[in-house]
């Protein structure tokens, strides 16, 4: 790879950018976190990485070549309710405006870029997956001001991944789930990638392959997407047990799914009211009692080191906060090592795709296209625009668990449970039938602490 890369963050969180691609050799030049808890993670773990604090400061800071444009830009900006015409106007809603900020970033660095005869920055942005489905049509305007227009890109859908020849920037994107990259988790977020009109971010973040596709898919039946030959969409599931039980460190553990749902930053505080209360997925039985994940095994489950959220003036909020709202690290080393790879050969290998796949018709008269799941090109050969790999690679619950000694106030009480199947019982909820026989058990235990 060509010495110094370099790279910066927004909205940098507890900055699993930095530990996705320092494996590779890319150097961090800023981060940009302005909440108390991960700037003490940022300060503990990159004392020597300057944090720039509010990130709509940054274009100026910039434009004044008080901070490198690096060659790198990455975030992960909230993307409601705003406008490429409101962005015009000073019209926004705040949450929004950082999204447009993200935009602005990007553009004062390729400026800054473009005076030291450096090429475009390559820009990776990412999201919830249903900003796709926003009824403000965000995620248009977001592709769009990416792409250089000044107008919002229309269509009647979305899809979970596609690529647009845009006016200053090319851009590509596509929904991909952590639970097939090594992480007993099913957590799908989109994963934007943009550069300048020379660079073609569909060669890095889709995947091109005669055949992997083939084996991994082989009993999916046909579809017809797009106008092209696509073998299968994005609703392809790898096979779920059900109840595993193992036992580790002479520790009985159980668990309900095969893979956890999605981990919420939330989940410190709202563990025992959602889904997961039903389906299992965010518990685990110890021993036959029922617990939620520790903030140790929830770093496990998005493929952070041991104890990386334990810093002075933490508190388990505090860490499963952090974690929940961070990246899950293997997809984004996945995206660095494919990000390495480009600077090492100093450009695409420009596997050509588009003339097998049809362009959508679109209000900017652009080239676009949307893809969701697996095409089918010439000589056998396979674009992957899917949620899952082609090397796709299973985690396992028994990996992350906890073996030490678990602190009380993570066990859910008797009362917890009691109050866990009233709920299922007055609203007629599914409940996994063997995380409602320990329940129940469990829940019995408040008639001989009455009698």
């Amino acid at each position: 790879m060509r010495e110094n890369v370099t790279f910066g963050s927004v909205c940098s969180g507890i900055e699993a950018a930095q530990l996705a691609f320092n494996p590779f050799g890319l150097k961090q030049l800023w981060s940009s976190e302005i909440a108390e808890f991960p700037s003490k993670v940022l300060d503990f773990h990159y004392p020597h990485i300057p944090n720039v604090g509010n990130m709509t400061e940054l274009p100026s800071f910039i434009l004044d070549k008080k901070y490198s444009a690096p060659d790198v830009f990455c975030g992960g900006t909230p993307c409601q309710a705003f406008s490429l015409a409101g962005w015009k106007n000073g019209l926004s809603d705040e949450r929004g405006q950082l999204t447009m900020t993200f935009i602005e970033i990007a553009n004062a660095i390729d400026k800054i870029r473009e005076t030291e005869n450096k090429k475009p920055a390559i820009v990776l942005w990412e999201n919830v997956e249903g900003v796709i489905n926003d009824k403000t049509n965000a995620f248009g305007n977001f592709i769009a001001g990416l792409a250089g227009y000044d107008e919002e890109l229309k269509i009647s859908k979305w899809s979970k991944s596609g690529f647009v020849l845009g006016k200053t920037r090319n851009v590509a994107w596509r929904v991909i789930d952590a639970k097939y990259f090594g992480l007993p988790q099913q957590r799908k977020r989109l994963y934007v990638m943009a550069g300048g009109k020379d660079f073609r971010p569909d060669q890095l973040l889709f995947e091109f392959d005669n055949k992997n596709v083939e084996l991994l898919f082989k009993n999916n039946s046909s579809k017809r997407k797009n106008g092209s030959p696509t073998l299968f969409g994005d609703d392809i599931e790898l096979s779920e047990n059900e109840e595993q039980i193992i036992f580790k460190d002479n520790t009985k553990f159980e668990f309900f799914r095969k893979y956890t749902d999605c981990l919420y930053s939330a989940y410190g505080t709202k563990w025992n009211g959602n889904a997961a209360a039903y389906n299992g997925s965010l518990y685990v039985a110890q021993n036959d009692r029922i617990r939620r994940f520790t903030p140790l095994e929830c770093e496990r489950l998005m493929g952070f080191p041991d104890n990386y959220t334990l810093v002075n003036g933490n508190s388990d909020t505090n860490r499963y906060q952090a974690v929940g709202n961070s990246w899950a690290v293997p997809v984004v080393k996945w995206i660095g090592q494919q990000i390495a790879n480009y600077f090492a050969d100093g450009h695409n290998e420009n596997i050509e795709w588009v003339k097998y796949v049809r362009e959508h018709k679109n209000n900017l008269h652009t080239k676009l296209f949307l893809l969701d799941g697996i095409h089918a090109l010439s000589n056998g050969q396979y674009l992957n625009a899917s949620a899952f790999p082609n090397n796709p690679i299973e985690g396992n619950l028994a990996d992350i668990v906890q073996t030490d000694e678990v602190p009380e106030k993570f066990y859910l009480s008797p009362q917890a449970c009691k109050g866990i199947l009233r709920r299922k019982f007055e609203r007629d909820i599914k409940m996994n039938s063997e995380l409602q026989r320990l329940m129940t058990i469990i829940s019995e235990e408040l008639k001989y602490q009455d009698a």
